[in-house]
């Protein structure tokens, strides 16, 4: 027979949570909850939950869950008969003492069960368990799931006795929990539960008493002005900010900068209210990013833009906690609030404008890089000798690379970037446009702390290119050398960052055609070389190695995400040019699809196994024809002598997948070779023959990617 469910909530109200965590912990929470009754059988088929979470409160609502679970059959296996019953079939001291301590003193032995395991014959306990009830188990339900809450800092506090000390990321003031109508009674944080919660701090009518589970939302968002949860006072917030911009012909802007600011003003209002501020216009001669930033991060407010979403205007969105018919108050006070903050950003500018960049260089002696590698200043040194050297390569002037490199750091020790960090290298890329740099310098600086490089570099971005790789590089060697290799989730130098930069660096130079276009090779063993100097480390070649494998470990992960991994694997095994990995895992791919490409993996890793248990032997020479005295042995030489300069001709064009297509039809010879020739021939002259011919096969082979990777494990 079906139990029939009814619907559970859950509210604990609080003090202040902390916004950032607001919505992780929301769902946390009503998981948690939902997690136990499932648990212990209390949720019935067709129950939704729904989480809610508001500045000072986190709930949860189960739709149909059970007052009984279900009765579950049970057996449990107790011990050995042999061990448990003695020769005349009575219970045995051992067992008594087991039964003892399940409280089944009473219990006849010879309704025990016997059931093989395949070893023993064992005694088993069946029977029947009542299915738990809600009443007895919601208390620990709830306090298991408070317990496993990702709170960021817990707090200690003392309850109203002045004596119990209790822990949670919020003082606790309140307790609901109802199951349909009725009050379930549990105690948490030295809170009784009840019906009763509290609504806004300032527009609630009063202490608002739930009739049922089911009234929760619409009794706390019509007499106590909150709506609950997370999700719906978002898209509330959203609809206003979005119908007040298109009202005044504005945009919020960019996209991604919207949803975080959305979620973070969505954690600190319970019953949003969106209303118009502006400032002077004047104002708008700062850069807009200053102005944008002391908006957002400070006053928490959404700027807005002109219809294309670029040119700041002088309006901006405040996102209230009070309803009111005349806002005149609020919308004053925010205006008085962040004037201030605008004027702020002006002087600074205005004062920071007044010194060039290049007089500021020597100030970056003062600022420690890191102690075991000097100051920002000396790190200048380092970088601007890199980015000249990346120029030449890249077939760019060396002389402009250099005045970037030089005061790229320089906007450190500005007012404007000292108060807002988040603008360093935007500010100073303003800053040298009123020095009258050169534009390729003033780019330079702006793009240096890019996260990737997305465009093909051309002669207008190649200076940039320049910095941005040298920068790079400099950070990998060099905090590398000093021992700090990322671990786990741990980077705080932000290496593996700086790997996928280069990256995607090296892709936008060959797609650029820049890539020795400065008359000298340019690869990543080369720089990595070159940054090693700059430190004079002893160790430098292991430095490098490491570094590099690095790199490639991380375009791996990268490509892993998009391509088959055995292909990223297959290529990554060869470590080729950088600027080529994406082509050749493409073309591996391609060529993993092609009929032949099974046998011919499989050939592969078997050649690979083979030369590697013959390396003792010595030099694997050449290939003497004289010696090739079985057929399929003088058709594989052949099909490898016709094959190989078609497959070079194409590899060294870049055209990876032709080249592979090519080796394809080296299939029937390969297949008949191991089918027919023993390798590993008595005669020592022929053996050594044939380990040449399957050697020059394999370089073949490898020259795209290691193709034993595609083989069936």
């Amino acid at each position: 027979m079906a139990h029939a469910s009814q619907p559970l909530l859950i509210e604990l109200f609080t003090e202040e949570l902390p916004p950032k965590a607001l919505n992780r912990l929301g769902h946390a929470f009503a998981d948690g909850v939902a997690a136990g009754l499932s648990a212990r059988g209390l949720l019935a088929d067709g129950n939704t939950v729904t989480p809610f979470a508001s500045p000072r409160r986190l709930a949860v609502r189960l739709s149909a869950v059970l007052a009984q679970g279900a009765d579950a059959a049970f057996a449990e296996k107790l011990m050995p008969a042999s061990v448990g019953l003695t020769a005349d079939g009575k219970a045995s001291p051992a067992l008594l003492k087991k039964l003892a301590a399940k409280g089944l003193h009473d219990l006849d032995v010879s309704t025990l069960a016997r059931e093989s395991d395949g070893k023993n014959e064992n005694l088993v306990y069946r029977g029947v368990a009542p299915g738990a009830a809600l009443t007895a188990v919601l208390q620990g339900i709830v306090e298991d799931a408070l317990t496993k809450l990702p709170i960021p800092k817990v707090m200690s506090y003392q309850l109203a006795d002045g004596e119990t000390t209790v822990k949670f990321v919020r003082p606790a003031h309140g307790l609901v929990a109802l199951y349909g109508n009725d009050v379930v009674d549990i105690s948490i944080l030295g809170l009784k539960s009840g019906r009763s919660t509290t609504g806004h701090r300032f527009q609630s009518s009063g202490t608002i008493d739930l009739p049922s589970a089911d009234s929760y939302e619409d009794k706390l968002a019509g007499q106590g002005r909150v709506i609950a949860a997370f999700d719906a006072r978002r898209d509330n917030i959203e609809k206003q900010l979005r119908d007040h911009a298109a009202r005044l012909n504005a945009s919020l802007g960019d996209e991604s900068d919207v949803g975080p600011l959305l979620d973070e003003v969505n954690a600190l209002v319970e019953y949003p209210t969106v209303y118009v501020g502006e400032f002077e216009p004047e104002f708008l001669a700062v850069p807009q990013e200053c102005l944008i930033l002391t908006m957002r991060l400070n006053q928490k407010y959404f700027p807005l833009f002109e219809s294309d979403g670029r040119k700041l205007t002088n309006r901006f969105l405040i996102v209230s906690n009070m309803a009111l018919t005349d806002p005149a108050n609020i919308v004053d006070g925010n205006q008085r609030v962040v004037r201030p903050r605008l004027a702020d950003a002006r002087f600074f500018f205005e004062t920071d404008k007044k010194t060039s960049l290049a007089s500021r260089v020597d100030q970056l002696g003062t600022i420690v890089y890191h102690n075991k590698l000097g100051s920002q200043l000396d790190r200048v040194q380092r970088v601007r000798q890199l980015a000249s050297w990346v120029a030449e390569r890249i077939g760019t002037d060396p002389k402009l690379a250099d005045r970037a490199a030089l005061l790229a750091k320089t906007d450190l020790v500005t007012g404007m970037v000292g108060e807002f960090p988040e603008l360093q290298g935007l500010m100073g890329s303003y800053y040298a446009v009123a020095d009258g740099e050169d534009p390729a310098v003033v780019a330079a600086i702006r793009d240096q702390y890019r996260i990737r490089f997305d465009d093909a570099v051309e002669d207008e971005t190649a200076v940039a290119a320049a910095l941005f790789i040298a920068d790079r590089a400099e950070t990998l060697v060099g905090i590398w050398s000093i021992g700090l290799v990322p671990t786990g989730d741990k980077d705080p130098f932000g290496l593996r960052r700086a790997a996928l930069g280069l990256i995607s660096a090296f892709e936008q130079l060959a797609a650029g055609d820049r890539l020795g276009t400065g008359g000298e090779p340019f690869t990543l063993d080369l720089l990595l070389e070159r940054a090693a100097a700059t430190f004079g480390t002893s160790a430098a070649a292991v430095i490098v190695t490491e570094v590099r494998a690095f790199v490639f470990e991380r375009y791996r992960n990268q490509l892993a995400a998009t391509y088959d991994r055995s292909a990223v694997d297959a290529v990554i095994a060869v470590t080729p040019p950088l600027e080529e990995v994406p082509a050749r895992v493409r073309a591996v791919v391609a060529f993993g699809a092609l009929p032949e490409a099974a046998s011919l993996a499989a050939a592969n890793k078997r050649i690979g196994n083979i030369l590697k248990k013959n390396e003792g032997e010595g030099k694997i020479g050449k290939v003497d024809p004289a010696r090739l005295v079985d057929p399929a042995e003088q058709a594989l030489a052949a099909t490898v002598e016709r094959l190989r300069p078609e497959a070079e001709s194409r590899f060294a064009a870049g055209d990876f997948s032709g080249a592979l297509t090519v080796l394809s039809e080296a299939r029937g010879p390969v297949d008949a070779f191991f089918a027919d020739v023993m390798v590993m021939a008595e005669d020592p002259a022929l053996r050594a023959n044939r380990l040449a011919l399957l050697a020059d096969l394999h370089g073949v082979m490898n020259r795209v990617a290691d193709l034993s990777r595609l083989a069936a494990a």
